[in-house]
């Protein structure tokens, strides 16, 4: 699998509206930036992004970058909710499994 592919999980896990299949995309103790400045992990990781799927709107993500080493990538991803719209600095790890998940997951990285 390609790094990228966390970033096509993440949307057709949003997507989908469920809140497990967005929060297995992540490492169990990945990071979630709901706003610059907060971080979080674990339940408040799924109640932050719960606050994005209650806007009842379908996310598209564009990968604009993405560099692979050994196992963990750095991506740039532009996304797009309704009218609301962003660059993702995120990292994710490969897993066992072969699954690429966030470690990292930062939805506003430029600011």
């Amino acid at each position: 699998m390609h790094p990228s592919s966390v970033a096509h999980a993440f949307a057709a896990a949003f997507n989908s509206r469920d809140p497990e299949a967005v929060d297995a995309v992540y490492e169990p103790g990945g990071l979630f930036v709901p706003e610059p400045g907060t971080v979080v992990t674990g339940r408040d990781r799924r109640d932050a992004n719960q606050r994005f799927l209650a806007r009842g709107l379908p996310i598209d993500v564009t990968p604009r970058h993405v560099y692979e080493h050994d196992g963990i990538a750095l991506l740039v991803v532009d996304w797009t909710i309704g009218d609301v719209t962003g660059t993702a600095t995120d990292v994710a790890r490969r897993g066992a499994d072969g699954r690429w998940r966030y470690v990292i997951d930062n939805p506003f990285g430029t600011r």
